[in-house]
């Protein structure tokens, strides 16, 4: 099954850019679906993108969309997510997650494989 190590996070103000990444290991990179969530103490998980296979279709929540951008490079085994304007509601940590059984690609439940997150916080 495969691995995931998130990276990238970090402190930066309002209206700047993170560049997050997730590294997957041990299986076939492109074999997964990739999404990206986040999470707020208290709160649960929440959708943020997805992108399939090839790289050639990706998902946004609305509350991102022209924001952040996710992409792949299955030559790399890595899936990123850009975010710019970033604001203080986008603190949190996020988590990469891997999905191999073609469910729902917008859910918590369609992602057997997560991992260990990496915080982003957003000073205003």
């Amino acid at each position: 099954q495969v691995q995931l190590v998130e990276s990238g996070g970090g402190l930066v103000q309002a209206g700047g850019s993170l560049r997050l990444s997730c590294a997957a290991s041990g299986s076939i990179f492109s074999n997964y679906r990739m999404g990206w969530f986040r999470q707020t103490p208290g709160k649960e998980r929440e959708f943020v993108a997805a992108i399939n296979r090839d790289g050639s279709n990706t998902y946004y929540t609305d509350f991102v969309k022209g924001r952040f951008t996710i992409s792949r490079d299955n030559a790399k085994n890595t899936v990123y997510l850009r975010m710019n304007s970033l604001k203080a509601e986008d603190t949190a940590v996020y988590y990469c997650a891997a999905d191999d059984r073609g469910l729902t690609l917008l859910s918590v439940r369609g992602y057997p494989y997560w991992g260990q997150g990496t915080q982003v916080t957003v000073s205003s």
